[in-house]
């Protein structure tokens, strides 16, 4: 099975780059810009045309959140238009797409969990560009999966849990908001059962009416957690108990974001498991492997 990711410098894309050669089933080939512009229909078509995937992965995309707010022509031109250009060649060769999306999506007013039925109300530029997205691949491609995610973290920098042991390792005072919930998902084990999903299309791509297409929620078991409570972990799991004690919890509005952020980000993942019979282990097992990844201090 010959796999297109677009996207590489992004976490998940790392991810899969890592996790290919575990697979003997699977060739892997992840292109970003110049190689696949999103945004240019002739290069995505080249790719399509000299790769020839069986199957394509969305990952690329805009995905600075405050940025988001100040550049809303960026975003929407990659969540949504960029979207739909993949979407619609992939389409046009019988190739289905699995399209990365976000929690973002909601509003974050629910007490519970959110399912991929609740109604999607997001509140920043980069939740709307996302939901416009998902509208457009859903629309240029039947042979479609939307997977939404949460909280990615992964032993790459510039992620949270990264950053948080980075910064307890100098001795940094840390200030975390407490007031969000999300589900914290290990870039690894997204790419892994990601792997699985794309052989599950594989094996569907000949019939637009497959019960496999949709919209599925993917994330780490044992959440719902609040940021303040993954970043104490991420230090216990360092081994810096006394930095993870000394954590200050704060709110959001102690929190200078240009973006507004939802409140309840976590994703109910019980319907991929039904529906697809995949689960992802618990959040703080999957963190210990990312921080035990990390760069030792130097």
């Amino acid at each position: 099975m010959r796999l297109l990711i677009a996207g590489w410098q992004g976490q998940l894309a790392r991810a899969f780059v890592d996790a290919a050669p575990a697979r003997s089933d699977i060739v892997a080939l992840a292109l970003g810009r110049p190689a696949l512009d999103l945004c240019e229909v002739r290069a995505i078509e080249r790719a399509l045309s000299e790769d020839r995937p069986n199957v394509v992965i969305n990952t690329a995309g805009y995905t600075a959140v405050d940025k988001a707010e100040d550049e809303p022509e960026r975003a929407v031109a990659l969540n949504r238009d960029g979207a739909r250009l993949l979407a619609k060649v992939a389409a046009e060769r019988g190739v289905p797409i699995i399209h990365m999306s976000t929690s973002n999506v909601f509003g974050g007013e629910k007490e519970a969990p959110y399912v991929e039925t609740d109604a999607a109300a997001p509140i920043n530029v980069y939740g709307r560009s996302k939901l416009e997205g998902e509208a457009d691949v859903r629309a240029a491609n039947p042979r479609h999966i939307i997977l939404r995610t949460s909280w990615i973290f992964s032993p790459f920098g510039g992620n949270f849990i990264a950053e948080i042991v980075q910064k307890a390792r100098r001795g940094e005072p840390l200030r975390i908001v407490t007031d969000q919930l999300g589900s914290p998902t290990y870039a690894h084990d997204l790419a892994t059962a990601i792997f699985d999903i794309a052989a599950l299309a594989h094996a569907s791509r000949s019939t637009e009416s497959a019960p496999i297409w949709g919209t599925y929620h993917i994330a780490n078991a044992g959440g719902p957690a609040t940021w303040h409570a993954a970043a104490q972990q991420a230090c216990r799991a360092a081994g810096l108990d006394t930095a993870a004690e000394a954590i200050t919890p704060i709110t959001s509005g102690e929190l200078a974001t240009r973006a507004p952020r939802p409140r309840n980000s976590s994703l109910d993942t019980s319907y991929l498991a039904s529906h697809l019979g995949l689960t992802l282990r618990d959040w703080r097992a999957a963190l210990a492997d990312a921080v035990a990844a990390l760069s030792t201090p130097s």
